[in-house]
């Protein structure tokens, strides 16, 4: 099902006529509007009107999450504060989050476009959504409710966790579809089986999977336990959250962006350079029709490739490939992002830490999981056993609090972890995604 056939199915020259029409506009407005920009693109040597052709979207600068920490928070809105309607954040590279705002037209924008995303799943106004995502400054649960009521289903409002609850939930209320992590998804499976409960017989049918990393082995493992279509769905809140780009029910052949609202680039991390599609390089997204905070180029350091070839299903949108990693250091646990220095900053605040630690991330029973190793100075090293673990307590308490995300820590001696000679390698990942 395409929700709307007129956008979604346009010929490349009409779309592309479309797009340097908005690209035009949102480039003269944000000159205007956000001292940011203004001072960038002067910086630079260029003005809106030097963009006369898509190519030349290649002459303006980047816009990095370092730009919107530095502007923190509202720095880089186009409106103002009285035409904000709401307020989402994601996490920072140094604790504070990443804000972005919505205009009451930016909500029904995102709304749309979660409505697409559903219809490209197949969904109808007869379907009944079990939405797992987070509710709050996440957007992945306000962004799905949004849509799926945009699309004229029902929603069931569950928000994250109460496993044994969502299961008996599932059974009862019988949602034909359900929007969560896919780790999460396959947590619900394990416990299921603990608990006597055959997902399969469910009446689930797809569900729509996203906000963290995950394979096409994982893919498989979902599809068999549950048996369902598990669909990708891809987004981030710097450019309005879940619902940029979506995979159709053709399947495993890329997530259509779509580009009525965003122009997508490919470009290589280090030299920045343009990257042709079907070669992998960093996503580079520019927003075409959001109001409160647009932003023009946007690296969101995921490694992909761009699919330019037609799609059964008869979308002409470009599509993106399964993620590959990132080109920073940002690790996804559980659906929330995680920079080291995030965690750096909270040690740091710790008297009788040393600056020395790493970051453990693994999945155990479906889950994924994080464990921070860190040094302790030799006097509370030798300490007795209950100050360790009260530290240790503290620290997990402190990450919680700061970062959102759980924690196990160990403590280690002075010397026990590896040192480095250039970059230290904070991150071992042993998921197996």
């Amino acid at each position: 099902m395409i929700y709307n056939e007129e956008f979604e199915t346009l010929p490349s020259e009409a779309l592309e006529a479309l797009q340097l029409k908005r690209l035009k506009q949102v480039v003269e407005r944000v000159y205007h509007t956000v001292g940011f920009y203004r001072r960038t693109y002067e910086n630079a040597g260029v003005v809106p009107e030097d963009i006369n052709s898509l190519d030349d979207l290649r002459t303006l600068p980047f816009t990095t999450k370092d730009d919107l920490k530095d502007n923190y928070p509202f720095g880089l809105f186009a409106v103002p504060m009285s035409n904000i309607v709401r307020l989402h954040a994601s996490s920072g590279t140094t604790g504070k989050p990443t804000v972005v705002g919505y205009t009451k037209r930016d909500i029904d924008t995102w709304s749309v476009l979660m409505a697409r995303s559903f219809a490209a799943a197949g969904l109808t106004k007869n379907d009944i959504v079990h939405n797992a995502y987070g509710y709050g400054l996440f957007t992945g649960g306000l962004g799905a409710h949004y849509g799926a009521e945009r699309l004229g289903a029902s929603v069931i409002p569950m928000s994250g966790g109460s496993t044994k609850k969502q299961l008996m939930i599932l059974q009862d209320f019988g949602p034909t579809a359900i929007c969560c992590t896919p780790s999460y998804l396959l947590h619900l499976a394990e416990q299921g089986r603990v608990m006597g409960i055959d997902v399969k017989s469910l009446n689930l049918r797809v569900g729509i999977l996203g906000a963290e990393p995950w394979s096409e082995r994982m893919r498989d493992e979902i599809e068999k336990r549950w048996d369902i279509k598990a669909l990708n769905i891809y987004g981030l809140s710097e450019i309005i959250g879940p619902g940029v780009a979506m995979e159709c029910l053709e399947g495993r052949s890329g997530m259509h962006v779509f580009e009525d609202h965003f122009i997508v680039e490919t470009i290589d991390p280090v030299t920045g350079a343009p990257v042709p599609p079907g070669e992998e390089g960093e996503l580079v997204f520019t927003t075409l029709t959001k109001e409160a905070c647009p932003l023009v180029r946007y690296r969101t350091r995921d490694m992909s490739r761009l699919i330019k070839e037609p799609c059964r299903c008869g979308r002409t949108l470009t599509r993106i490939a399964r993620l590959t990693g990132r080109s920073d250091d940002m690790i996804i646990v559980r659906g929330v992002n995680v920079f080291p220095s995030q965690i750096e900053s909270v040690l740091l605040g710790i008297e009788g830490l040393r600056p020395h630690y790493q970051l453990i991330v693994d999945r155990r029973k479906e889950l994924d999981t994080l464990e921070i190793q860190v040094e302790v100075g030799e006097e509370i090293f030798s300490d007795e056993v209950k100050v360790l673990q009260g530290l240790e307590r503290r620290i997990a308490r402190d990450v919680k609090d700061y970062l959102g995300v759980t924690a196990a820590v160990k403590l280690v001696g002075p010397g026990s972890l590896e040192r480095f000679e250039g970059k230290a390698k904070r991150v071992i990942d042993k998921r197996r995604i």
